[in-house]
């Protein structure tokens, strides 16, 4: 286990868990929510923005940098925080998921993985121990092992055979990590939907031993339901004093469902990614701003808002931006809805510790519900 990095849980309320990851870089207050820089950047949001909307933790993307600029040229550079500027903790994947859903002629053995660049077509092979000497240059404070992420469905018997050669990965970047101060190694649960795989994976992890625990393999197409059911009998099979992490997820009702049952972090590309293409999360669900019915409407997203992007510019305004293709348009709405995400788990860790976490799950699912305010 690495030193220099503990966690704190702090208060339960249900299943939920208010907790405190404590790095040399900075304190991480869970649930957490990470922005993802998958190439050393928060698309369309400076740094200092990301951290004063309340973020304590980005991912960066080992495949992403890998190809380029290259960690070599990182790590030359100072690494990833300074060639960043982002002080705070970083978290990187390791390269994995990227693999199998983007590079071309991809082959797996019990080695690793070689494939060919999405950018370039150059030839590439990702071992478990490339991918911890690559999060090792690039000097993130929490790093993944090698895993494979089966696609979803698949039979179980191909779910049984990756999960074990995940495990066999897992070791292997132990191994490769050794002790590292001041950075963590967190393992990844795979198994797909299948509870006993699920429980063969969560126990071969315990056994090696890792700061935390991920479970991987949600978000491929199974929908919220069997998510909700595979989380229901997961996060209980993993290590009360260390943290989870879900991967990849996800929707603002996924990370309520998932806090629910005992998850303290999360990742997705969404909110930026949904800002770049015109959608905005609010207390009142989703608005598609790019629809003609908010080409006259003088009010903004939320008049309650803190966030200046939310509260200050008119719905009518931003519906303009988008129709003009102006970069402001993905610049004030990834604002916006980052905003929303560090809301949202600012509100769940207060309701945690105030022990009205299901007074709030309630409460926002209203809101949700409720749907977007009434057209003028």
């Amino acid at each position: 286990m690495a030193s220099d990095f503990t966690f704190v849980l702090n208060k339960t309320d249900g299943a939920a868990r208010l907790g405190e990851i404590v790095l040399p870089r900075g304190k991480i207050r869970t649930p957490a929510f990470m922005p993802v820089g998958t190439a050393g950047t928060v698309k369309a949001m400076y740094p200092q923005q990301v951290r004063d909307l309340g973020a304590d933790v980005v991912l960066g993307n080992t495949y992403h940098l890998m190809l380029r600029p290259g960690a070599e040229r990182v790590a030359a550079l100072g690494g990833l925080h300074e060639f960043m500027r982002w002080p705070h903790p970083i978290l990187t994947d390791s390269g994995g998921f990227q693999v199998m859903s983007l590079a071309k002629l991809r082959r797996i053995s019990e080695n690793g993985v070689s494939f060919q660049s999405h950018i370039d077509g150059l030839k590439y092979e990702l071992t478990p121990e490339r991918s911890i000497e690559i999060q090792c240059l690039l000097g993130s404070d929490i790093q993944m092992v090698l895993d494979e992420c089966t696609p979803f469905p698949c039979e179980k018997g191909v779910a049984e055979t990756s999960m074990q050669l995940s495990l066999r990965w897992a070791r292997r970047s132990k191994e490769a990590f050794g002790d590292r101060p001041g950075q963590a190694l967190f393992g990844i649960v795979q198994g797909s939907v299948h509870e006993d795989l699920r429980a063969a994976s969560a126990a071969g992890l315990r056994e090696i031993g890792f700061d935390g625990y991920a479970i991987g393999g949600l978000a491929v197409g199974e929908g919220p339901e069997k998510m909700k059911h595979v989380l229901d009998f997961t996060a209980p099979m993993l290590p009360t004093g260390a943290p989870r992490y879900l991967m990849g997820v996800g929707r603002p009702e996924d990370l309520l469902s998932a806090v629910e049952r005992g998850v303290d972090m999360f990742d997705c590309v969404m909110p930026t990614r949904s800002g770049r293409h015109g959608q905005a999360f609010t207390r009142y669900g989703k608005v598609n701003l790019r629809n003609a019915r908010h080409a006259a409407d003088p009010r903004p997203l939320d008049e309650r808002s803190t966030c200046p992007a939310a509260r200050d510019y008119s719905r009518a305004y931003l519906h303009h931006l988008f129709r003009a293709g102006e970069y402001l348009a993905s610049m004030l709405l990834s604002w916006a809805n980052l905003h929303y995400y560090q809301d949202l788990m600012a509100g769940m860790r207060a309701a945690i510790a105030q022990g009205r976490f299901a007074k709030f799950a309630i409460a926002t699912r209203k809101g949700w519900e409720a749907g977007d305010i009434e057209p003028l």
